[in-house]
């Protein structure tokens, strides 16, 4: 019902290797699918499906939930997706102007 879209530096595999260890300890979601490219997780919150396809130097990652905006899942797969590193060299997560 609800989709995000994000571009990173990081490659697919890095991506879903990220979505592999964030996930399940965020929203208790397991890994129910996967390929090299993608990877769906479910639980009790609700299914994420990811998908991640390079492009020159960046990949562009693709997260679709069955809930609604207001979820808590879809709260905490915008967060998941800002983690990602937007450029080269960038660590990802919150922002210099973000409170901590």
């Amino acid at each position: 019902m609800a989709g995000y879209q994000r571009k990173t530096a990081l490659s697919p595999s890095d991506i879903l290797a990220k979505a592999d260890e964030l996930l399940p300890e965020w929203i208790g979601l397991s890994k129910t699918k996967s390929s090299s490219h993608g990877a769906t997780f479910s639980g009790d919150e609700g299914t994420v499906t990811l998908s991640a396809h390079r492009h020159g130097p960046y990949t562009n990652v693709v997260a679709s939930s069955d809930r609604l905006r207001t979820s808590r899942l879809d709260y905490e797969i915008q967060k998941f997706l800002g983690e990602l590193p937007y450029e080269p060299g960038d660590t990802g997560g919150r922002g210099s102007g973000d409170p901590t």
